[in-house]
């Protein structure tokens, strides 16, 4: 069982700047790849960004490629999203979510149902 407690968010104006983060219980990992989704008032939860486990490889939605970052932290067991040029589009709850059964990537990432493992999630809300 792996828990994931996800900080950092919280209300900005358009254009600011938030840092999320998500520490994983577990400290050793191996092969997986974790990521961040997000899910506004009545839509489906969407990807955001995920990261592999050397922190070589990233992917992104394209609604938020230039603009968000994903990195990991030293001890592989953190993960961070820093966003910036905020719109209030990206008001959401911010998941951080781990898959388990590790690379190679696949458009299967995309979905919320690949991932074993979410957070409670944060609420960042973007005001116009």
């Amino acid at each position: 069982q792996v828990q994931l407690a996800e900080s950092g968010g919280g209300l900005v104006q358009a254009g600011g700047s938030l840092r999320l983060s998500c520490a994983a219980s577990r400290r050793t990992f191996s092969n997986i790849i974790m990521g961040w989704f997000r899910q506004a008032p009545g839509k489906e939860r969407e990807f955001v960004a995920a990261i592999g486990w050397n922190g070589a490889t990233t992917y992104y939605a394209d609604s938020v490629k230039g603009r968000f970052t994903i990195t990991r932290g030293n001890a592989k067991d953190t993960v961070y999203l820093q966003m910036t040029s905020l719109k209030p589009e990206d008001t959401a709850v911010y998941y951080c979510t781990v898959d388990t059964g590790g690379p190679p990537w696949s458009s299967r990432h995309y979905f919320a149902d690949t991932w074993d493992y979410w957070g409670q999630g944060t609420q960042v809300t973007v005001s116009s």
